[in-house]
């Protein structure tokens, strides 16, 4: 096994850096790693639907998709991340198995005094409540399983409750839908204070006696570029962080002073190709206007406000342009 030494904190060259170590290498896996503040969504579920919009984009949080499904999870540097990549073995067909691949990091809890288990929606609780959340990703073309998960150390809740604050009854698709839980972190039950790259040693050590053949690995120069390539082209792209998502159709009623807008919007790879709005106040003029400026725009902040600015929308005083662009969040 390759134990791998990545200290990177970027969240689109961390998860460029596994589909690397996936596809190119040979090796059984085990890699710890962090992210600075992140949300990351599962690979088939509606950005949009998942996050708290206002709160990422004013905290500047970024929001990458992974390779594997499930849930969102939110990550930041209290945060550390374990990713075992494995061929399948003697042969045989490779399959999704959690509990395989979690015993590992309940072992090294248990040898702690921390009553970790294993929970049957594939995440990992401590007297009930979550610390981890798991998914798993099959590369049939070498037969290799990828399976990450998250490990809460010291992770600012109130901060991950904010940035995961989701209105799905907006949203009308087929998306996964995440299920929110009661978390804790793993530091709350330590017999004694260690900091979370204290942890991350004793994992790294636990892991180094428990398998056989463990060389420790580095990213040299080839590795670097590789990874950096494949974040650019793909992990910190709206195409693949936003548009990549189920389409969908948005609902929402927009309160105004002078009463209540209806919008509705039919999305496919992130964009809207059918727009609806709704009021007894608006002059229709700028109705059609503004639905004729969406149509073919990606539903994404910055761009609907350079669609309506280059449309030349002429906004009256019953509403902002601002405001109307809210309402399609």
């Amino acid at each position: 096994m390759l134990i791998v030494k990545n200290l990177s904190t970027n969240p689109y060259f961390n998860l460029a850096a596994e589909e690397h170590l996936l596809k190119n290498f040979d090796e059984d896996i085990f890699m710890l790693w962090r992210n600075e503040n992140a949300i990351v969504v599962g690979k088939h579920q509606n950005t949009l639907a998942e996050i708290n919009l206002n709160h990422v984009l004013e905290n500047k949080i970024d929001v990458v998709r992974r390779l594997s499904g499930g849930g969102t999870v939110f990550h930041d540097l209290g945060n550390l991340n374990f990713t075992f990549i494995a061929n399948s073995k003697h042969g045989e067909d490779i399959k999704i198995d959690f509990k395989y691949f979690t015993a590992p990091i309940i072992e090294v809890l248990q040898k702690m005094n921390i009553p970790a288990a294993y929970s049957g929606r594939n995440d990992l609780l401590i007297n009930g409540q979550k610390f981890s959340g798991n998914a798993e990703h099959i590369y049939h073309q070498k037969k290799r399983t990828l399976h990450h998960g998250t490990l809460l150390f010291s992770s600012n809740i109130p901060q991950l409750s904010a940035a995961l604050k989701s209105n799905h009854l907006q949203f009308e698709d087929k998306a996964v839908k995440s299920v929110r839980s009661r978390v804790t972190n793993i530091s709350s039950h330590l017999e004694k204070e260690m900091s979370v790259m204290e942890f991350y040693e004793l994992v790294v050590k636990f892991m180094a006696e428990r398998y056989e053949n463990v060389k420790f690995y580095e990213f040299n120069e080839s590795d670097i570029k590789t990874i950096h390539e494949l974040a650019e082209s793909k992990y910190k792209t709206w195409e693949w962080n936003f548009a990549y998502s189920p389409k969908y159709t948005f609902k929402k009623s927009l309160k105004t002073v002078l009463g209540i807008i209806d919008v509705e919007l039919y999305v496919e790879k992130g964009l809207i190709e059918e727009a609806s709005l709704k009021s007894d106040y608006l002059n229709q003029a700028i109705v059609s206007d503004i639905i004729h400026a969406l149509i073919k725009t990606q539903h994404q902040k910055a761009a609907i406000k350079f669609a309506f600015e280059n449309a030349n929308l002429k906004f009256d005083d019953t509403i902002a342009i601002d405001e109307m662009i809210e309402g399609l969040f």
